[in-house]
């Protein structure tokens, strides 16, 4: 079965919709989103357009604060510091990557941990980690929310997570393996120096491909009725489309899917779940609900 990540996630746009129009009806005002988007990367430029849509469809309020890719790394410290002190503005972003001249993991850390709605601040992190109310990161966050809303069964299942990095591969496998639903699975994180991948992988119930390597899951990994995840989105050419490139994940799709239960395709499997959870996320920061 195809997982419909863009359907699921305009099923809960539409319930955190609800939620805002009861809010703004007792007297509050509407989430307030700010993100920062530094330069003119394309593919930083289209995430930063979705979420800003999202945010109409969600009726929050969002902001947009641009700046160039030579800015100074004090000038855009200097903007964090203004939104966690403004008070009308519930939770932001700074979108990533940065210019190599800034220091991403000190950006990340000068924002406050109650108004960071990616959860990539340590101390949500942190939280995270033992199972602590916190802003959980985007991504993992919509993987889980996919699993929970399709009742795919986690406990006791045998997950392996393709991936270590501190924005999907290691939140998700935190997540996974904590007591709850979805949850309670036994996970194996793999990455470039594990030994026997392909043997590993064919052991896995459910397999979450976040390497950022496109087609590197291929049918001889996957054991037949495998949920597989694929949380890759690689640009690559394709002079066919107008755009002149394609969006591909992690998975061969093609010929894995045939033996899978359940998977995501890439687009609009797990990308929209991303956006939507950072629109939870905000709606929880706007409510006070974490903290």
């Amino acid at each position: 079965m195809i997982i419909d990540g863009k359907k699921i996630a305009d099923t809960i746009k539409q319930e955190i919709r609800a939620k805002v129009d009861s809010l703004v009806s007792s007297g509050q005002r509407p989430p307030h989103l700010a993100a920062i988007l530094v330069g003119h990367d394309g593919g930083s430029e289209t995430y930063v357009a979705h979420k800003i849509r999202a945010c109409e469809q969600c009726g929050f309020i969002s902001t947009l604060l641009r700046f160039e890719s030579d800015v100074e790394e004090s000038e855009l410290l200097s903007a964090i510091h203004k939104l966690n002190n403004d008070d009308g503005v519930d939770g932001f972003i700074v979108q990533l990557p940065l210019p190599r001249h800034i220091n991403e993991q000190k950006v990340i850390e000068a924002i406050d941990y109650r108004k960071d709605v990616d959860g990539f601040h340590p101390i949500n992190v942190g939280r995270m980690s033992i199972g602590l109310p916190c802003f959980r990161s985007a991504t993992p966050a919509g993987i889980m929310m996919l699993l929970e809303r399709y009742e795919i069964e986690t406990n006791g299942k045998r997950c392996v997570v393709l991936g270590r990095s501190n924005i999907v591969g290691k939140p998700v496998a935190t997540l996974l393996m904590q007591k709850g639903y979805p949850g309670n699975a036994t996970v194996t994180v793999c990455h470039s120096a594990t030994k026997d991948l392909k043997d590993i992988c064919r052991e896995a119930d459910i397999i979450i491909a976040a390497l950022g390597s496109p087609k590197f899951v291929t049918a001889d990994m996957v054991k037949d009725g495998a949920v597989v995840i694929d949380v890759g989105t690689t640009r690559v050419k394709d002079e066919t489309r107008k755009s002149g490139f394609k969006l591909t994940g992690d998975v061969d799709y093609d010929n894995v899917a045939p033996k899978c239960s359940y998977i995501t395709p890439v687009p609009g499997g797990v990308g929209p779940m991303t956006i939507v959870s950072l629109m939870n996320n905000t709606l929880l920061a706007a409510t006070h609900a974490i903290y």
